[in-house]
């Protein structure tokens, strides 16, 4: 079965940067063998989260079976005063459990270097017990755009977060799978399905 990446586009900006890069990045990791979706949450708006409101709306539940679907995920966010998207900690208030043992890569679009908002996401992906590259891709419009296309430099750093997602993200995600299933005592085994 191939691995399969999920892309989270969390800005609500038209031809935005940061879902512009998370895209390309799919597109890459397909060449590496992965199939890829995109979940753009412009396209795809889900209601403030609450646990109490029926959670059976189509945008709802059409993110839940990408989630479901995935091995991994890249995470893609504009940076607003030092954060992420609001688009985007709604996305992760909706899951948790079904975060964990997957290996996460993150793209922030800022005229900064996004560092802060790479790492709240980080936080709250560690929170739901789930596995994160070391590095994230910085997107900055001024520097990795001229006439509106990508340069080289951006699409060689995206090259190398997809191809290190996908690498890394297969074994991490089939040692998860595999301890699920095992007697020992591992932290996988607490999602065991009974």
């Amino acid at each position: 079965m191939a691995f399969r990446v999920l892309g989270v586009g969390s800005s609500l900006r038209s031809n935005a940067s940061s879902t512009i890069a998370v895209s390309v990045s799919l597109n890459i990791a397909k060449k590496y063998g992965a199939e890829t979706r995109l979940l753009d949450l412009k396209q795809n708006k889900l209601p403030l989260y609450d646990p109490t409101e029926n959670q059976s709306l189509p945008e709802i539940l059409k993110a839940k079976d990408d989630v479901a679907w995935s091995d991994a995920l890249i995470l893609s966010t504009p940076d607003y005063h030092g954060s992420m998207s609001g688009a985007m900690k709604n996305f992760l208030d909706y899951f948790w459990a079904e975060f964990a043992g997957k290996t996460f890569g993150y793209v922030c679009s800022s005229h900064e270097k996004g560092l802060t908002a790479m790492d709240q996401m980080r936080t709250a992906v560690r929170q739901c017990y789930g596995w994160s590259m070391p590095y994230g891709v910085s997107v900055s419009d001024s520097d990795d755009f001229i006439d509106g296309k990508m340069t080289p430099k951006l699409e060689s750093r995206l090259e190398m977060l997809a191809r290190d997602l996908v690498t890394y993200g297969q074994v991490l995600r089939k040692q998860f799978l595999n301890d699920m299933g095992s007697t020992e005592n591992t932290f996988a085994s607490r999602y065991k399905k009974s």
